[in-house]
């Protein structure tokens, strides 16, 4: 049997070799389906690794992401705490004065010191004397200042700080003056707190006492009362209490020593003469 030889010239490989492909290419054409596979990838052909600055970037960008998406959350969805200024608004105290709902602000202006005061107030339902130092002097000034704007300056706690001092710090004098007691009808001359709500004056007319509002629970003591009249918020309305104390007593020396000096003229005109 002739012996079969495994030799291919250099131009019967180059023939044959385009043959093969053409082959291959056919059978691709008539049988579609049939899926070729891929050569196995050498590492010129390796897939890319992320690079620290790829994974650098992406991390940052997560990182943007998640900072910008609680930004939007603490800005919207979550409540803002109540010991923070932006918590506390006096718009419903506006409103309400504004249309002289005065016993509905009298309530608002409670609950405004009770949240400003801390959180151990808000807890309790109430303010402690104790706690008054606490509230901005800054925001007990912007309540009192709408309660002066919306009853022409009768009302206030400047007001009351005003007429305590005149009262030379005698809170049962004070309170008989804001018309928060009540005489009774005895033989004797006697006074009674005035029974909340019903007993007190929620409109504002020439014979509202001045100071009447807003009300301080004097039931538990005065040391509240005292602490908001002493507060530094209304430093301006002692100052100003001193100097119209102090004008006062420059204008009663000045006419006492016109007194003195025209007694004194007096005496020298009409000095009786015994010489004769």
């Amino acid at each position: 049997m002739p012996t079969l030889s495994l030799y291919l010239s250099p131009m019967a490989a180059s023939q044959s070799l385009p043959s093969f492909r053409h082959s291959l290419r056919r059978r691709r054409l008539h049988h579609p389906n049939v899926s070729s596979t891929p050569l196995p990838s050498t590492s010129l052909y390796l897939k890319p690794t992320p690079t620290a600055a790829t994974t650098g970037t992406a991390t940052a960008t997560a990182t943007a992401i998640a900072t910008s998406s609680l930004s939007a959350a603490a800005a919207g969805s979550f409540p803002l705490s109540t010991d923070t200024a932006s918590a506390i608004s006096f718009d419903e105290l506006d409103r309400l004065l504004t249309a002289k709902n005065f016993r509905q602000a009298d309530e608002e202006t409670r609950r405004l010191l009770i949240a400003l005061a801390g959180e151990a107030a808000q807890k309790r339902g109430y303010v402690y004397f104790s706690e008054v130092q606490f509230i901005a002097a800054d925001d007990l000034k912007a309540i009192d200042d709408l309660w002066q704007k919306y009853s022409d300056g009768k009302f206030g706690y400047s007001v009351q700080k005003r007429i305590f001092e005149k009262m030379n710090g005698d809170f049962t004098k004070l309170f008989k003056k804001l018309g928060w007691m009540k005489k009774l009808d005895t033989e004797i001359e006697q006074y009674n707190y005035r029974a909340f709500p019903t007993e007190f004056i929620w409109e504002l007319t020439e014979e509202t006492p001045e100071g009447h509002l807003p009300l301080t629970n004097a039931l538990r003591g005065t040391q509240l009362m005292s602490k908001i009249l002493s507060h530094p918020a209304f430093g301006d309305a002692i100052e100003g209490e001193t100097e119209e104390k102090r004008e006062e007593k420059v204008a009663e020396d000045a006419i006492g020593g016109l007194k003195k000096g025209l007694k004194s003229m007096s005496d020298r005109l009409f000095k009786r003469d015994y010489s004769f």
